[in-house]
């Protein structure tokens, strides 16, 4: 009887990946805003890379089946869920990786004894092994009613909030993390659901193999009282999101007390200029018309800076923006997801 059972849970296996249809889209991410966007300004001055930081990376994805191809400019990534495998293909330097899911679940393994050897030369906790670190998670939906055209759909805007509050019992010092995603979302496209479909079976098959290596990083999350419910307000609040989000404008930065960041669409625009007087300008036109610019008169004294009203509590750190478009249902040819003829195999950079 439990062989018979295993025949037809493979048999629905065999049935769900042969009906799979084909679906290609084309994702949009560029690097809009934040004080990110200065440091790339200066580091582009000395680096050709850091002043293409801030160009929109545009990319293919197609879905066939049980695979998944991300194709950009300068390189394509594969995952095959069947071969339980992620390849990785560099144009510039016409080569490729593959790292197994396997792989990838010790890699993690590694990382994580790594970070715990290095946590252990760290002075220790007091005696009662009690953290000093009160951490508290606030997440948030809210569906606004605003809409916007978007590539041609009609769409919705919702806006997530998060924010990670840290207080240091001891000092009482105390700092945010704070999220914004400003989403805009559209009504059912026609064959997205392959999309959200591959991801469910993704998700499954990587849940299975990094179970293991996630068991302890998720129990000592866990341990933090605020974790668990953090979790659990995340999923209900999620759950409010209807639609596919065709854009998203995310925010990320630092709040001091706690106040979610502003979305993109809420955000205060910056103070325009000041307006010139007529007078103002009539005096500069005479003062240009001098030599030197009125060399030698006693230069006006200039009004003092208005105060300002109240200091920031928020920084962006950074912003993007992710738009879906060209959503199609055309038959893919499985060769596309070959590798490209003359391209050599490496092994992949693994964690020591």
């Amino acid at each position: 009887m439990k062989s018979l059972n295993g025949i037809l849970a493979c048999s629905l296996v065999l049935t769900s990946s042969m009906a799979h249809a084909d679906f290609t889209y084309q994702e949009t991410t560029q690097i809009t805003g934040g004080s990110v966007v200065g440091m790339m300004k200066l580091a582009g001055t000395f680096s050709k890379q850091a002043r293409q930081a801030g160009d929109p990376i545009v990319s293919t994805v197609t879905i066939k089946g049980n695979r998944m191809m991300r194709v950009s400019k300068d390189s394509t990534e594969i995952v095959d869920l069947d071969a339980g495998t992620v390849t990785t293909i560099d144009h510039a330097k016409k080569q490729y990786t593959t790292m197994t899911f396997e792989q990838m679940r010790q890699q993690m393994e590694a990382a994580m004894a790594k970070a715990k050897a290095q946590q252990a030369k760290q002075p220790q906790q007091p005696a009662s092994g009690a953290s000093n670190v009160d951490v508290k998670f606030n997440v948030k939906v809210r569906n606004t009613g605003a809409s916007k055209d978007v590539a041609g759909l009609s769409a919705k805007e919702s806006i997530l909030t998060m924010t990670v509050d840290a207080t240091d019992q001891k000092s009482g010092q105390a700092g945010s993390l704070a999220i914004t995603n400003d989403m805009y979302l559209a009504p059912e496209i026609p064959g997205y659901g392959e999309v959200r479909d591959f991801y469910k079976r993704y998700a499954a098959k990587m849940g299975s193999v990094m179970s293991g290596a996630m068991n302890t990083q998720m129990m000592a999350m866990m341990q933090q009282p605020a974790a668990g419910k953090g979790m659990t307000d995340m999923v209900e609040e999620m759950s409010k999101l209807k639609g596919i989000p065709v854009l998203q404008i995310m925010r990320m930065g630092t709040t001091l007390d706690g106040t979610p960041l502003a979305a993109a669409s809420e955000a205060p625009l910056p103070a325009a200029p000041p307006t010139p007087s007529a007078g103002s300008l009539a005096k500069s036109a005479v003062m240009s018309s001098l030599p030197f610019g009125g060399f030698g008169k006693k230069k006006a004294q200039e009004p003092p800076p208005a105060e300002t009203s109240a200091q920031p509590t928020s920084a962006v750190l950074i912003e993007s923006n992710t738009q879906l478009t060209s959503f199609s249902q055309a038959t893919v040819d499985a060769s596309q997801f070959n590798i490209p003829a003359g391209y050599k195999q490496v092994e992949p950079k693994l964690v020591d």
